[in-house]
Order: C-alpha cells, then structure tokens, then sequence
C-alpha cells in the first residue's frame, strides 16, 4: 500500500492526503470499504471485478468512473456506493486497518495472508498461466505458510525473473 512504501518520513500519514491527491491504491482501498457496507455479499462480488481491473485490466483505480463501473457490474446500489466512496471515513477504516495490521501481524506489503492459527505470511507472485496452475499453488503455499512456521522467507532473487515467466 501506499503507506508502507512511502519515503516521506515516519509521520507522514498517506490517508490524510485531500481526495485529489490520494494515490490509486488509496480509492481502490475506499471503492472496497463502499462495497462492504453494502454487506459480505456485495464485497465478495465486487472484489474479484477491482484486484482484476486493477492487475489484469491496469485500469487506474484513481479513476472514480472505472471504480462505479465496477460497482454497476456487482450489482451493487450504485447511489449508496457513490455516496460511500465519497465518505471520507471510509479513510478511518483504511487506517485503523493498516495500524492493526502492522502492530499485530507485521504486516509490511499486500497481499499478506493471516491464518487462523495466527501464522502470517507475504506472497509475491507473478501471474500464472492458467487458474488451474494458480489454484495449485496456492492450495501448496497455503500448507507452507499455515503448517511450516520455522520457514521464515522464500524468496528469488530479482531479476532477472526465473526463465520464461512472462512468455
């Protein structure tokens, strides 16, 4: 997130930026919040459509129209969501997010995973070639992360990326 990667110094706080200066990551993080208070249903309905426009697409998630687009294709109450992406508070919760999962969990970098064991742990990855492969190594990474906790970092060395990657 834009918080963690920030160079301004220690008491620099990237959610108190006015709306016109926060950065992507920040709206993407708010049009999430807008979509949750509309309940669990239309969150998990929205959030494939975002981390997809975002990743997939590389739409600009500062971009408020991609983001009610997104909300017009969950099926979400586009009144109430622009209503809420709008709503500042959502800002409150974004940082109390962040704090809690810094303090508690270590949190450094997205996507990091907490368990119900309390295992923590950062994943990087580059975009596999099919959602089999994907899927595959999750269910492999999930075990490690969840049942190895004497495993500390896995990580390659970059770059160059690992040999046909991105063919």
């Amino acid at each position: 997130m834009q918080q963690v990667n920030q160079k301004i110094g220690p008491d620099y706080k990237a959610w108190e930026e006015p709306d016109e200066d926060l950065d992507g990551s920040l709206w993407g993080l708010r049009a999430g919040v807008a979509a949750k208070r509309q309940g669990e249903d239309a969150m998990r309905r929205y959030m494939p459509l975002l981390l997809n426009a975002r990743h997939e697409e590389r739409k600009d998630l500062g971009d408020k129209e991609v983001l009610k687009e997104l909300a017009v294709r969950a099926n979400l109450d586009l009144e109430r969501f622009a209503k809420d992406l709008d709503d500042r508070t959502a800002l409150d919760e974004i940082a109390a997010s962040h704090k809690e999962a810094v303090a508690e969990h270590g949190v450094f970098g997205t996507p990091t995973f907490i368990f119900e064991n309390g295992a923590s742990a950062f994943l990087k990855i580059i975009r596999p070639k099919t959602l089999a492969e994907a899927e595959k190594a999750f269910d492999s990474l999930v075990d490690v992360m969840t049942n190895n906790l004497f495993i500390g970092e896995i990580k390659r060395p970059q770059p160059p990326w690992p040999r046909g990657v991105f063919d």
